[in-house]
């Protein structure tokens, strides 16, 4: 049986089919839906994100709101892991979207499972060193 690729459905018109084909396994109805390319070997590549977007844009569900990701196209997860030398990294996506500069401080507040971050302001911080000063003069 030979294959001819069509544009890949959208919209309405791929709820619609994927209504249809509900009984059909999801690599099927994804390759029904228009949603695969053939390799070099010949072989049928399902692209089951690209199938996956397309339904949740259909149902109005945004994927790419302007920022999203990161300088590197990632997507920003909410998660981050401790990396071997110790060290956290929060990454640009979260900086730019809390309108952090570079120079800007924290209080770290450790908890029992967690750690607090909190943003020194610089003008209570002056007052402080000030005050801290002003004491050592006396």
């Amino acid at each position: 049986m030979t294959e001819t690729q069509t544009a890949p459905l959208t919209g309405k018109a791929l709820l619609q089919k994927v209504k249809e084909l509900s009984h059909l396994p999801r690599r099927e109805t994804a390759k029904r839906c228009g949603y695969y390319t053939i390799t070099k070997n010949e072989q049928t590549r399902v692209n089951l994100t690209d199938f996956y977007d397309a339904v949740l844009g259909a149902k109005g569900v945004p994927l790419d709101p302007e920022g999203t990701k990161d300088g590197r196209g990632r997507e920003p997860t909410f998660r981050v892991s401790v990396h071997k030398n110790g060290q956290i990294v929060i990454g640009a996506t979260y900086t730019e979207s809390m309108g952090l500069k570079p120079g800007d401080e924290f209080e770290i507040k450790l908890g029992y499972k967690h750690i607090h971050l909190k943003q020194v302001d610089i003008d209570t911080a002056d007052d402080s060193e000030e005050k801290e000063l002003a004491a050592q003069e006396a």
